[in-house]
Parts: structure tokens; sequence; C-alpha cells
């Protein structure tokens, strides 16, 4: 894993990203410029031509999943997910170098060829995201424990990192009672360092269950990061490999002490001018959009277009949230709160498209402009499921010290949450944001948003 700013990317995908960005650019420069002569003379010709393309490739594939390790599946979904985005990426192509100029010789011959090289590079892309990794790049993990917690690590890395491989498990002075197969715990023949030199470690997980009266070897533990092995406590291994901060490994200190959870003046400057440019921009193309979801909306059931509700934002501030109506007027007929339910019958028929293509999220574009929400940030909630979720899981209320999103990290990594055990594994990605928020990441949560409204993952 590389973490660029704050946010952990794993490296395959960065490696994969870059390359075929390049290769992009090379191929297109190339085609272009044996069309005139020169690549000198393309880029007058071509080049805004050319960037846009890279840009709108790089966009697809992103949000299609073929670089996400967690998206890797069988060998059909990977098909499934290169038809999608050759029926999405080849029509742009041949769009985008359609307009070239009419004085340019043999544009047709550069379409050809730009859906060729289309086509073999999303192919390529797809084989490669569902192939495993080479065993000369994959990263050798050891774990240093053998309890629940030394399990549970083991299970999010085959889970969450087909790139990483567990060398084994090494018992802590104090475990008595493995709960790790036998058959996966390493001997004890020599200090930590030298068993990690041994099997040629590169990353080691602390997941010690007892952690007093000596278990933890310290000297031992700086020794293996001054020899170039990165050592993890189990908070930052959940950090890193799920995005997620679990509150079950969480102690108040590791939030104190830790970097992250920055909100200064210039950052939060910085989030407001980028939030009003994209709200702006997003209001504009999405109006024509908007007027028709109004109309189908008043055609189909008697009632307001727009729904209004009391949600809790920044510092605990309430305010209004503006959704198109999505539900019968009655939807809560006795006052009381109620959760949104798979195949909810109180969904109208034009409000399960717009809910499942997030159309009923736009209006708050608007709440954003206003400056009461961000575009990326925790999912706004109302204030009765707040005042329980707060007495039930610690640290609720840090998801409330930034703005309330749009969308956000949580929104686009787990479906919509319908309980209590639904609000605890989505407040794990939302501290995740809260700790490391910046720009970048609020660019990578925007295209997994992309994703999320073109396959309507999650929506209820």
């Amino acid at each position: 894993m590389i973490r660029i700013f704050n946010h952990y990317v794993h490296s395959s995908a960065l490696r994969g990203m870059v390359f075929d960005l390049c290769i992009v650019l090379l191929v297109a420069a190339v085609a272009v410029g044996m069309q005139v002569g020169s690549v000198d003379q393309a880029v007058p010709l071509a080049g805004k031509h050319v960037v846009s393309f890279a840009a709108c490739l790089f966009v697809i594939n992103t949000a299609s999943g073929l670089y996400d390790p967690l998206q890797a599946g069988s060998a059909a979904r990977a098909a499934a997910r290169a038809i999608v985005v050759l029926l999405i990426a080849l029509p742009i192509t041949y769009l985008i170098f359609g307009l070239l100029p009419t004085s340019f010789a043999n544009r047709t011959t550069v379409q050809l060829s730009m859906l060729a090289g289309v086509s073999a590079l999303i192919l390529r892309r797809a084989y490669l995201s569902h192939s495993s990794a080479a065993a000369a790049a994959r990263t050798r993990i050891l774990i240093f424990g053998a309890g629940p917690a030394a399990v549970d690590v083991g299970q999010t890395l085959h889970k969450a990192d087909p790139n990483a491989h567990i060398v084994g498990y090494l018992a802590g002075p104090n475990e008595r009672e493995p709960a790790v197969p036998g058959n996966q715990i390493l001997a004890q023949d020599g200090t930590l360092p030298e068993i990690a030199r041994k099997h040629a470690v590169d990353e080691l997980v602390v997941a010690l269950t007892e952690r007093r009266a000596g278990s933890m070897p310290l000297r031992q533990l700086l020794d293996c990061k001054v020899s170039g092995i990165k050592v993890y406590d189990l908070a930052t291994h959940f950090e890193k490999t799920l995005g997620q901060i679990r509150v079950d490994y969480l102690n108040a200190s590791w939030l104190i002490f830790g970097d992250g959870f920055n909100q200064g003046a210039w950052r939060t400057a910085v989030k407001r001018v980028f939030d009003i440019l994209c709200a702006s921009i997003l209001g504009l193309l999405a109006l024509p959009v908007m007027i028709a979801a109004a109309i189908a909306i008043k055609l189909e059931s008697p009632g307001p277009v727009l729904y209004r509700q009391e949600r809790v934002g920044q510092n605990g501030r309430g305010f209004s949230v503006t959704k198109f109506r999505s539900m019968r007027t009655d939807a809560e007929k006795d006052g009381r709160p109620v959760w949104a339910q798979a195949n909810d019958a109180r969904v109208t028929r034009v409000g399960q498209f717009i809910r499942r293509t997030r159309i009923d999220e736009l209006p708050q574009l608007f709440n954003v402009l206003r400056g009461d929400m961000s575009l990326v940030g925790p999912r706004p909630e109302r204030a009765f499921f707040v005042e329980q979720l707060t007495q039930e899981i610690p640290f609720y209320a840090l998801r409330h010290s930034v703005k309330p999103g749009v969308t956000g990290w949580a929104q686009v990594r787990y479906p919509y949450g319908a309980t209590v055990e639904d609000s605890l594994q989505k407040l794990q990605f939302d501290l995740y944001y809260v700790k490391n928020h910046t720009l970048f990441l609020d660019l990578v949560v925007l295209l997994e948003t992309v994703a999320v409204v073109l396959t309507g993952k999650g929506a209820r």
C-alpha cells in the first residue's frame, strides 16, 4: 500500500493507472502523429482531443473498478465489466476523434486506430484485474499474535488484499491458547527480527490479544522497523487495508496522538471553493434531469416535488436537507422516524428509479451552495437516529466534526444502512474520511460515486 495525501492506495492499482495513462497518451500521439507527419505538428491540431480522450478513459476505467483489487471477482464478472466499459468508452472515443479539424487528413483512420487501441487496453486491464499478482510482486506479511485479533487480521488480508502473502503467525509470550491453526504458527527459533529476516518479511502486523506484563517486545519491534520492515498496529492495519477505522480495536490515545483529524483554516477554505465550483457546474449540467424528475414525480403521485427534512450537520447543528420526494406523502403517518428498507413499500415507482440512480440527491447541491453541506462527507442523519446511535456506538459523534456530504467514503464503500450494525460499519468508513480527508480523497470518492450511480449499487 502507498499513502498519497493521507489516503492509502494499492501499489498495484497505482502502477496500473500510471501505465495505462502513459500507453493511452502514447497510442493517441502516435496515431495522430502518423497522419500529419510528426508529433510536433499533431499537438496544435489534436492536443486537446488527446488529453480529453485520456481523461475520459481514465475516469471510465477507474469508476468501473478495473483498478480496484477489492472489485476482483470471477472471470465472468471481469468480462461483464469489460463489456460495459467498452460500450461506454468506444462511442466516446469515436466521438472525440471525430471532432478533429476538418482539415485533418484521414480522420477515419485515426478513429479506427484508437478504437482498436482502446479495446486492447480495456481487455488487458480486465484480464489483469481478475488474474492474481505474481509471487515476486506480493507483500510478505508476518502477523505477530495468534489469538482472535490475529485471526481477524488474517481474514481481512485474504479478503481485501490479493497482493498480500501471509508467511505465518508468531504467538506472543502470553498467548497460551492460540485461535490460529497450529500449522500456521511459526516456530520460536530466534528473536523477532531474526524470524522476520528468515522469512523475508516486508510487513509485520502486531495483533497481540494480551499486551501487558512484558508481552510487547518493543526493542525487537524497533529493530525490525530500523531494518526496513514496516511495522503496523491493529488500528493502522485496518485503516490501510480496509479504508476503515475499526472501533473494536480503537483507543482514544491512537486518535489523539496519531496523525490526521486536521481541520485547519486553509483546508476548510480549499474544500469550500471546491464545493462551490463543483456544485455550480453539476447543478447546471443536471438541470434538465432535475426538471424531468420533478415532472415525473408530480405526474405520478399527489404532493410536493421536493422533500425537506431536518438533519444534523457539522458540530451538531441542525439544517433542512432538500431532496426529490421518492416516497408517498404518508410514509411516516404515525410521526415516528423509520429507516428505509430494501424493497420499501413506501417508495413510489418514480422514487425507485431516482433512488437507484441517485437523482433524488441532486437538490442537495443547493445545500452545498448554502454551506450546510459539502459535496463529499458523511451522510447527514436525522436527530432521532443520531441520539440513538451516539448512545450505542463509540466515537459516533466524531463524524459531525466535518460537514455532511451529498456523497461520501461510507456511501460508496457500504450499501444503505437500516440497522445499528449497518450504522457501525458505515461509521468506521466515516471515521477514516474524517481522519484523512483531503481534496485528493474527495476526488477518489467522486470517481467511485460515478460507478455507484451507473450500477445503482446500495440504493433503497
